[in-house]
């Protein structure tokens, strides 16, 4: 008995250790709802869909103190289909990366969310997800959009006038080719090739503005054209309205291609006691090899917060294809089929999202 508590107090004397140079933090979030949608020119489809106002994933998380003001850790979050319970194929989908910070900033390598897209999701009322998702209305969607694969990137310290920024570089290992050119985002997990970023934003009380650009190279295509982006987003919160939004505009251009496509999104969110109402407008014009086609969405949402961890909500969206394009408010099995060229995509969903 006496050697049993004797090992016990060693063991936990190690662990007094161990849990004063670092930490390990489980968590996630699981976000399901029961969603309706109609595209013109299909049947309309029931579903239980996630990811209405949140994404499902599931995290961990370390840090380690280094000493002299240096620290060590690791993210890795993969992507859950709460829904049917089943993981990506891509298991840590998310985020996978190893990081290095002090007071020079943050040194971060793995994969990552990119540069460019920051400005689509923080200035996006619905946080570029569910069906009032911004990105619903993107046509030119052949590059890197959310994550880069392979990538180092630097972010400024903390603490220097609310200025904030990063830059981002991604290697080309194990290119792999982008969907036809205009018709959505490239492949899951795909790695279209070298992508070069960054961004730069000064925030101070209310008010927040940020720009960012990259370079993305698309390897897998003959003659390794690149694609151009350059966005700039803002928000400015009034107390009874935060106010934000963004313009995005592509470019891409080699021997007998160019195509160029703006998009912008307006949106707010409108805090009411445990509640808010979300409300975003957003449109895209593609020119494309002298034709034009134009896309725009509406969409309003009402989030009731039960706790600081818990919601539920409920949002509505309709998505106007103006010309010959196909585009939706939702994708995959949560619809019968895309809507028909020039056509209309409208839905609903009723949710309930919890953090861990």
């Amino acid at each position: 008995m006496k050697k049993s508590l004797l090992a016990l107090a060693v063991l936990g004397a190690f662990a007094g250790v161990a849990s004063a140079q670092s930490s390990v933090t489980l968590y996630g979030t699981v976000d399901l709802s029961a969603k309706y949608v109609k595209n013109d020119g299909s049947a309309k489809r029931y579903s239980l869909s996630q990811d209405g106002i949140n994404s499902s994933q599931l995290g961990i998380k370390a840090t380690e103190d280094l000493g002299g003001g240096l620290k060590a850790g690791f993210v890795l979050l993969s992507g859950i289909n709460a829904d049917t319970g089943s993981a990506n194929g891509q298991f840590w989908n998310r985020r996978a990366t190893v990081s290095l910070w002090g007071n020079f900033g943050e040194v971060r390598l793995g994969r990552d969310y990119t540069p460019t897209f920051w400005n689509n999701t923080v200035f996006d009322a619905f946080g570029t997800n569910g069906l009032g998702d911004s990105s619903h209305v993107q046509q030119l969607g052949v590059g890197t959009f959310v994550r880069a694969n392979n990538s180092i990137g630097y972010f400024l310290p903390s603490g220097i006038g609310g200025v904030y920024g990063q830059v981002m570089a991604a290697a080309s290992e194990g290119a792999s080719g982008p969907t036809p050119y205009g018709t959505g985002t490239a492949q899951v997990g795909a790695n279209p090739g070298r992508y070069v970023g960054g961004r730069v934003g000064f925030a101070a009380g209310p008010f927040d503005v940020a720009a960012a650009y990259a370079n993305q190279r698309l390897d897998a295509i003959a003659g390794a054209p690149s694609q151009k982006t350059l966005n700039i987003g803002g928000s400015y919160d009034l107390g009874v309205v935060k106010l934000m939004g963004y313009f995005d505009r592509d470019t891409l251009s080699y021997t007998g291609v160019d195509k160029k496509e703006n998009r912008y999104s307006f949106s707010a969110v409108v805090p009411v006691g445990q509640s808010e109402i979300h409300a975003g407008y957003e449109a895209s014009k593609l020119d494309s090899l002298g034709v034009t086609t134009k896309i725009d969405q509406f969409a309003l949402g009402y989030v009731y917060n039960l706790s600081k961890r818990t919601a539920v909500y409920a949002t509505a969206a309709r998505l106007s294809n103006k010309n010959a394009t196909s585009n939706s408010v939702t994708s995959g099995t949560a619809q019968t089929a895309a809507p028909t060229a020039g056509g209309k995509s409208s839905g609903a969903e009723f949710g309930l999202r919890h953090f861990f």
